[in-house]
């Protein structure tokens, strides 16, 4: 995917241990305080979120079905995430016991709903980049273009497995060769592709030097909201609202029915479409729908400080949906370390 800011100015080791990867949730509400699901702030170092909603349930003596959180998290990092847990009239289990997973209950309170996927206002990240070369003073001017107009909203890597596994999946799916597989792993195999129709759009578009910029026959949203409109014509009120981030220009997330954009926009699309008739078609015969997201990644409390002469710790928001790694791959390239499990 090509760069919005001419490239990364900075290459780095990447989460030599965990704690170099610190993700807080952001609820979007606030717990209710009486109803029938437990609400459970937790800390876990080095465990997926779907293992840890199987310990929950395990020790609540419920099926992982009566289980909720609202996003899946990096296993290789430290992260502090909510879940819920329907317990009924049953008493309160002894939380503190799944300490002895590694798993920290942090805060507890009595909740309503069970807890869905999306239910964040964002995500804070505390990122520590070891063994750092190349021009601080370049990645530092970088990071203030980065704070002042976003970056591409690019879906992040892990979206498509490793090597791309998802991606060659749903190839298969859509080809109907693909192996027998749960519901959930063909989800995912169909997520991919469309998040890669996606990421090749706005690539297109940051070609085009106009991501940021809202063309005749764009879509737009409202910032903080999945609410989007068709524009005509770009006038100066248009103008003033983007310029101000209260709209954001949007990509496509393809399915049936007609596209909800139109001329330049339209024909861009179009193009990406024709590039994967099968994949467009696929999606469209699983029953997903035309829907939008926003090309436009906006940053807040974005700060770079020098830890030693070689590390630097870099720290932000974003809402959620959005991936760190669009933050990390204009400021700087990276490497993982190879010995460990996925």
């Amino acid at each position: 995917m090509p760069y919005a800011f001419g490239g990364p100015r900075l290459s780095a080791q990447l989460r030599t241990q965990p704690a170099d990867f610190i993700v807080d949730e952001i609820l979007a509400f606030g717990p209710d305080g009486d109803g029938e699901h437990a609400l459970l702030r937790i800390r876990k170092t080095s465990a997926n979120t779907e293992w840890v909603a199987r310990r929950i349930a395990s020790l609540a003596g419920v099926s992982v079905k009566m289980v909720g959180y609202a996003g899946l998290k990096d296993r290789h990092a430290v992260t502090t995430q909510w879940f819920s847990v329907h317990l009924g009239n049953a008493a309160e289990p002894r939380w503190r016991l799944l300490a002895e997973d590694g798993i920290e209950v942090l805060e507890q309170h009595r909740h309503r709903r069970k807890l869905k996927r999306g239910s964040l206002a964002g995500n804070q990240f505390r990122i520590r980049l070891r063994e750092t070369s190349g021009d601080l003073d370049a990645a530092a001017e970088q990071l203030a273009k980065m704070a002042a107009n976003g970056v591409p909203n690019y879906f992040g890597p892990q979206r498509f497995g490793r090597g791309e596994g998802n991606l060659l999946r749903a190839q298969a799916l859509f080809a109907g060769v693909a192996p027998r597989a749960s519901r959930h792993q063909r989800g995912l195999w169909i997520s991919a592709a469309r998040s890669q129709l996606f990421n090749e759009f706005l690539a297109r578009r940051v070609e085009r030097g106009d991501w940021g910029n809202a063309l005749d026959g764009d879509r737009l949203q409202l910032r903080g909201s999945h609410s989007h409109f068709l524009v005509d014509s770009v006038d100066e009120r248009i103008l003033e609202r983007l310029d101000s981030g209260d709209l954001i220009p949007t990509g496509p997330l393809f399915g049936d029915g007609e596209p909800l954009t139109d001329g330049l926009v339209r024909e861009l699309e179009d193009q990406v479409a024709a590039d994967y008739p099968d994949w467009v078609a696929g999606l469209a015969a699983v029953g997903l729908k035309q829907e939008r997201r926003a090309l436009r990644l906006d940053i807040e409390e974005l700060e770079l400080d020098r830890m030693s002469p070689v590390d630097v710790n870099l720290a932000f928001t974003l809402p959620a949906g959005s991936y760190a790694t669009s933050v990390l791959r204009e400021l700087s390239t990276w490497t993982e370390p190879r010995s460990r499990e996925p």
